[in-house]
């Protein structure tokens, strides 16, 4: 099995989820806005250059936008001036992008690749592979207690079904949440998939759950070989490229999914 993780808005507690992380020989992702419109606040410079000397730091548009709810041109600021300001803060170039709330449109994946980004993630869950589109990256699981009604809504929501019936049979027959986090991660060891857990931090704060947390990035560390503990740019390396269109050809874009 390959295991990622990837944590999302940059609050300052992803310190907390960096060290269990790191105590537990796991790598990650950390998706950061350089602000949130919501309120929360984002890590500043001196401890984003510290994560990152550990984790790959990927882009969360400049203020935590939905694309969705803006005009074309400030999701394109959101996009650009994002990834600006943080290669600004880390001198060293921001190669994902994860976009806010999995909420996009087929227009945004081009701006994504129009602002230099390698690879971007989604919020399309009970997914065991790392997807066919480097800028639609699938996840397993949020460490999150959803109630089964979401997992079947998100199921009918983001397509895909016959490679994600599997991961909502499972979801959907777990009641408690953290039996499910196991559940899943080992349907993924039995068919040596992907395992991408991704998280918020500030959630794990609010739900008194980090105990939860050190214990699964504990029994993911037991049946998890260093060579597979992988970030989300190392696994997007790994996404097979489609070939070039002629100039008589139209590329087809694989439909947004949005949670």
């Amino acid at each position: 099995m390959i295991f990622t993780c990837s944590i999302d808005d940059g609050h300052p507690s992803d310190l907390k989820a960096a060290a269990l992380l790191d105590k537990h020989g796991l790598q990650a992702t950390f998706y950061v806005p350089v602000r949130n419109r919501e309120g929360p606040p984002v890590m500043n410079a001196q401890q984003l250059r510290e994560l990152a000397t550990r984790f790959e730091i990927g882009s969360h548009t400049l203020d935590h936008c939905y694309l969705r709810d803006v005009h074309m041109l400030q999701a394109r600021r959101q996009i650009r001036e994002g990834k600006r300001r943080l290669e600004d803060m880390l001198g060293r170039p921001v190669m994902g992008f994860c976009y806010p709330g999995g909420k996009y449109r087929r227009q945004h994946i081009a701006l994504v690749k129009e602002a230099g980004f390698r690879y971007a993630r989604t919020t399309m869950n009970l997914c065991f592979d790392a997807g066919t589109g480097l800028f639609e990256m699938p996840t397993t699981i949020q460490f999150y207690p959803h109630g089964r009604s979401v997992y079947l809504r998100n199921f009918v929501r983001g397509g895909s079904y016959a490679k994600r019936a599997a991961g909502v049979r499972i979801a959907l027959g777990q009641g408690d949440w953290i039996a499910r986090l196991h559940a899943l991660a080992d349907h993924a060891l039995e068919r040596n998939g992907v395992f991408h857990l991704w998280a918020h931090s500030k959630d794990i704060d609010d739900l008194d759950a980090w105990h939860h947390f050190d214990r699964f990035l504990a029994h993911v560390s037991t049946r998890v070989g260093a060579a597979q503990r992988l970030d989300n740019h190392t696994l997007a390396l790994g996404i097979p490229q489609p070939s070039p269109c002629d100039e008589h050809d139209q590329c087809e874009l694989s439909s947004p999914v949005v949670k």
